[in-house]
């Protein structure tokens, strides 16, 4: 299959890789061009524009965040984006953690042109990424998803097809992100506590994850705040406030009150305003430790 891709960062480019790896031809864009060339050493085809990735019979985005999205699929006034540019009948699939609105505004723009697109989020770091063991969050018309399997099948271990509304995958996408904040936010609570009673946080990770809190998320994330481990970011501190950003909207639109999430959001502030903006995520649970003492985070 000749895929498009666009969004060569820190999740983008190990996807990319992986379909190369599966056999696909990829074309693959990217705004900082140097990436595109490292994946072009591979036996990628570097394009120059969103624009040229579409002679494609699927295009994947995979960027950081509405704006980028937007730009990218609607274009501008010196550049055309995908939407313009991809052929009727073609596919778009949006891995990007976007907003539900705009999830919506992508589906019905692309259905207005002819062309088919999905809503495919994925869950995973970079680490993730790049062994193809993603766990894709998929919606879509059912053709449209049978169509992109094949891409699905080369970056992740697991599909799941969610509802035939491509929103309805950013929603998922969005809850679990929430999910995962509001765990790095406890989990730093309880650290704080211990660690200033000279318990080591090794040690105690070692007990929650070998007993009560077995799950990926206490065992990946909490060994990032025991090492105090926040560089380089697999996901950067800035992009989790996004999202909590994203979930207390889709939370308003549909009525249901959030109040962790609310919480958490002012924490992810905290972080920004002590200099975190760029800490991976995970410096959210060494806000607790340096309110009661401790150092900031990254510091």
């Amino acid at each position: 299959m000749r895929i498009g891709f666009v969004g060569l960062g820190n999740m983008g480019s190990g996807m990319a890789a992986n379909l190369l790896a599966s056999g696909h031809q990829v074309v693959a864009y990217n705004r900082s061009p140097g990436k595109a060339a490292a994946l072009a050493e591979r036996g990628a085809t570097a394009a120059a524009t969103a624009a040229e990735v579409c002679d494609s019979e699927v295009v994947v985005s995979m960027l950081a965040d509405d704006a980028a999205v937007e730009a990218v699929t609607f274009g501008g006034p010196d550049q055309a984006g995908i939407l313009a540019s991809l052929p009727e009948g073609c596919l778009h699939i949006s891995a990007s953690t976007i907003s539900v609105a705009l999830a919506e505004r992508l589906h019905d723009a692309h259905a207005d042109a002819g062309q088919a697109f999905v809503s495919a989020p994925v869950f995973g770091r970079p680490e993730a990424a790049a062994a193809a063991k993603l766990f894709v969050v998929a919606a879509g018309a059912p053709d449209a998803v049978a169509a992109a399997q094949p891409v699905f099948d080369a970056i992740g271990q697991r599909t799941f097809v969610l509802s035939e509304q491509p929103a309805v995958a950013n929603l998922v996408k969005l809850s679990g992100n929430f999910l995962i904040v509001s765990v790095i936010e406890s989990l730093g609570e309880a650290m704080a506590l211990i660690a200033k009673a000279g318990v080591d946080k090794q040690h105690y990770l070692e007990l929650l994850t070998s007993t009560l809190f077995t799950a990926p998320v206490y065992q990946t994330y909490g060994g990032l705040m025991a090492r105090e481990e926040f560089e380089p970011a697999g996901f950067a501190a800035h992009l989790g406030l996004k999202d909590v950003r994203l979930v207390l909207a889709a939370a308003e639109q549909l009525q249901v009150p959030l109040p962790v999430a609310s919480l958490v959001r002012d924490r992810f502030l905290a972080l920004l305003a002590g200099g975190g903006r760029d800490l991976d995520w995970a410096a959210l649970g060494g806000v607790a430790a340096w309110e009661a003492g401790g150092p900031r985070p990254g510091s």
